[in-house]
């Protein structure tokens, strides 16, 4: 701030600091700015009250005056004299303030009238706009005999400046007198300040700056009768300062030294440790090269492998789709007993090699890390009921299986439908592999940050020691459950990482002998509340066990559907209880059921445990359903068993039925059996068919013919389905024809490679006809 350097001595006295830039110069000019203002706003406020006082002194004045001559003039109105009135209106003028007297007497006759022009001033302006320019003031003349009786009007016109010229003296008397007592004040606190605060800290910046700081640390003195105020404590604090830099730099100087000394010895070790490091480099050189060598093997084996799982897939599930889809048609057709068993073991062998090649797929795309997951909404409920009436056959004689939903789930959560539903097929099919007696349940509900799905069962369990052991790939928990139970161990492999990359958890508790329960907690977050169900009215007397899961599931839902619902071990107590529809889980107690109350019946059973129409007439009115049950199936069932004469509407959560397909699809496809496979599919969902055997005819057949969609398959000789696709896109002629593609190719880059070359959508083989007909609803409505 000073402005000098103590470094060198080429740098300006410190004196050398200008007057506006003292601290007595900055203290003084604060103080006197302050008293200036304060003095002007007193001298402000004299003023105001001289002005106040002036103005009201011109009343007075002029008002004296009109008193004084009232009873003169009240005469000369009275005596109507024009003479005396002249003489009067003269004297009047003589007052320095009047500049016009006028005499006039109760006719409206002026008696006398005098009058002398304004005095011109350069500060009058000032005056008048203070004052006015002139007032006018009329005095009633009247004798004292006779107030009442008016003689006429004395009139003066007053110039204000007269007075006004007074006040505007001493108003400048006032502001220079301030102005001057300022100054004056100005110059005593300069000089005082100087003295008392400038000059002392003068004395020690000079004494500061002719020392060498690097040397000098002697006390700087103190300026007398000023040990104990600020300017003391400033010197003792430097002093004090001073004093700890000297040591700093006597503790600086030692650490040089031992320094200089420390880089000598590293100087020793750097050079033993340069030569070490050649030798490294040189080793590191080689290990890179072996490094790069190792990295583009790798590369080409990670590239062999990746052409390796597309053949794969290709060459696999080609004669897959037509092994299964000729299997599907096949037991569509009137078959034996016999024949349609074999037909169906055939089609379920296929369906286990379909799988276990999508989890090696599935699998390939995990370590790949080429896995992506979808979020759209879905309705988690309905997609776990039905997986496990798609699994139920799975489930042997002896075991009851249930889906338990949880009234508080939401409606539709948002995630990946298809890997959520991955997961429940593992876990459950995992469950029913392993249960041969008992109860395997399936619950799924809301938890804290998402939902829960849980998968119990009353099986073999699993050991501790393999709990860890089975979420890896191709393991199982010991080596006899292969043998036993089949498998290849992927599933609980698979369905971890779905969790994991889902960033949910999948955890076990279990107990070997007693029976096993998963946990799968997913963050899926909700896109709608529960959903809400149409009130039913009756009551409910079902003969189930307690421990069973049919009981269970009624619990939860009849309340909640508003119904009154009563469990009974026994029909011998069914006469106490009025019942409007008795629900049962043993046929053999129909027919004493039916004795028994005239209530419709309502049968749930294993599934294909069917009675026949004769038995089924018998009980009517009756009706029977497989287990699982759904929410929905539940729901229907109930409704047209206690209002049988009401139209009902499907339950909310229920499926439309596809309505019978009036559309004309081209089937590009060169392999003759899938060509049979698909075209049996769309006829049977009522489609008429056309087949070209390659991209190049199907654009022929398109210029010549219309039609609805084009079922495009991807690899074929001639021209393969994504050029004869590019080409359809660049004519430009069909814009808003769908074009689906049909692939065996199932890695994550087909669906991308199928949507560049303008496909709408994918489809990957082997194929079912539920797939197929969802597409058809999707694209044809």
């Amino acid at each position: 701030m000073l402005g000098w350097r103590t470094d060198t001595g080429s740098s300006r006295p410190p004196m050398d600091i200008s007057l506006t830039h003292r601290l007595s110069y900055k203290q003084a000019s604060l103080t006197v700015l302050v008293a200036f203002i304060l003095g002007t706003l007193l001298s402000l406020i004299q003023i105001g009250v001289d002005y106040a006082s002036e103005d009201a002194s011109i009343n007075r004045e002029i008002t004296s005056l009109l008193e004084i001559s009232h009873n003169p003039a009240a005469r000369i109105a009275y005596n109507i004299d024009a003479e005396l009135a002249q003489e009067l209106v003269l004297g009047l003028l003589r007052s320095p303030a009047v500049m016009r007297a006028e005499i006039i007497d109760n006719s409206g006759t002026t008696l006398a009238v005098v009058d002398r022009p304004a005095e011109q001033s350069r500060y009058r302006l000032f005056s008048d706009f203070l004052f006015g320019e002139k007032r006018s003031f009329e005095d009633p003349l009247y004798v004292s005999h006779a107030p009442h009786e008016a003689l006429g009007v004395l009139r003066l016109e007053v110039d204000t400046y007269a007075f006004g010229s007074d006040f505007l003296r001493r108003a400048l008397f006032t502001f220079l007198a301030g102005f001057a007592r300022s100054l004056l004040l100005s110059l005593i606190l300069l000089v005082l300040f100087y003295v008392m605060l400038t000059k002392p800290l003068i004395d020690i910046i000079r004494a500061l700056s002719e020392r060498d700081p690097r040397r000098d640390f002697s006390p700087v003195p103190c300026p007398p009768s000023h040990e104990r105020d600020e300017i003391g404590t400033l010197v003792a604090v430097t002093n004090q300062q001073l004093a700890n830099i000297h040591e700093e730099i006597s503790q600086r100087r030692e650490a040089e030294d031992r320094l200089t000394q420390y880089l000598a010895e590293l100087e020793n070790i750097v050079s033993a440790r340069t030569a070490e490091l050649k030798a490294t480099n040189s080793r590191l050189t080689l290990s890179n090269r072996d490094l790069e060598e190792a990295r583009r093997t790798a590369l080409e084996m990670a590239q062999a492998r990746a052409a390796f799982l597309a053949n794969m897939s290709h060459e696999i599930r080609t004669p897959l789709n037509g092994l299964l889809g000729m299997l599907s048609l096949s037991l569509d057709g009137p078959l034996s007993v016999e024949q349609r068993q074999q037909l169906s073991i055939a089609h379920d062998s296929g369906k286990v090699l379909v799988e276990l090649l999508n989890d090696i797929l599935d699998l390939s795309k995990f370590e790949a890390g080429q896995l992506e997951l979808e979020q759209i909404p879905f309705d988690l409920g309905t997609l776990a009921e039905d997986t496990a009436s798609l699994l139920s056959q799975n489930a042997g004689p002896n075991v009851e299986l249930t889906c338990l939903i949880d009234p508080h789930l939401p409606a539709q959560v948002l995630g990946d439908p298809t890997r959520v539903r991955q997961i429940v097929s593992n876990l459950l099919s995992n469950a029913l592999k392993f249960t041969r007696f008992g109860r395997v349940d399936l619950r799924v509900g809301p938890c804290a940050g998402g939902v829960r799905i849980a998968v119990s069962d009353t099986g073999i369990g699993i050991p501790l020691d393999a709990q860890t052991r089975i979420f890896q790939p191709f393991t199982q928990a010991g080596a006899g459950i292969a043998r036993q139970y089949g498998g290849t161990g992927l599933g609980l492999a698979l369905t971890r990482r779905l969790c994991e990359a889902m960033q949910g958890t999948l955890s076990l508790d279990s107990q070997e002998g007693f029976g096993s329960r998963f946990y799968a907690e997913l963050p899926l977050s909700s896109t709608s509340a529960a959903s809400e169900w149409r009130a039913l009215q009756g009551r409910i007397v079902a003969f189930c066990p307690a421990n069973g899961g049919l009981t269970e599931l009624l619990e939860h839902w009849l309340p909640t559907w508003g119904l009154g619902y009563r469990r009974l071990d026994s029909d011998a107590s069914l006469g106490t209880h009025k019942a409007d529809l008795l629900i049962c889980d043993q046929s053999d107690h129909l027919s004493t059921l039916r004795k028994a109350s005239p209530a419709p019946l309502l049968l749930v059973s294993a599934y294909g445990a069917f009675l026949d129409s004769t038995h089924s007439a018998e009980l009517a009115p009756f009706e029977q359903l497989a287990r699982p049950l759904s929410r929905s199936t539940l729901y229907r069932s109930l409704q047209q068993l206690l209002q049988p004469h009401e139209d009902h509407d499907e339950a909310p959560s229920s499926p439309a039925t596809h309505a019978l397909r009036k559309a004309r699809v081209l089937l590009v496809e060169d392999n003759s059996v899938n060509q049979l496979v698909a075209k049996g599919m769309l006829a049977k969902l009522g489609c008429e068919v056309a087949v070209t055997g390659h991209g190049g005819e199907a654009i022929h057949y398109l210029e010549h013919n219309t039609v609805d969609l084009v079922l495009m398959d991807c690899n074929m000789p001639v021209m393969d389905g994504y050029e004869a696709t590019r080409r359809i896109r660049q004519s430009g002629r069909w814009p808003d024809l769908p074009i689906i593609a049909l692939t065996a190719n199932a890695l994550p880059d087909e669906r991308e490679r199928c949507q560049n070359a303008g496909m709408n959508d994918y489809l990957a083989k082997p194929f079912r006809r539920e797939d197929l007909a969802a597409l058809l609803d999707t694209w044809l409505a």
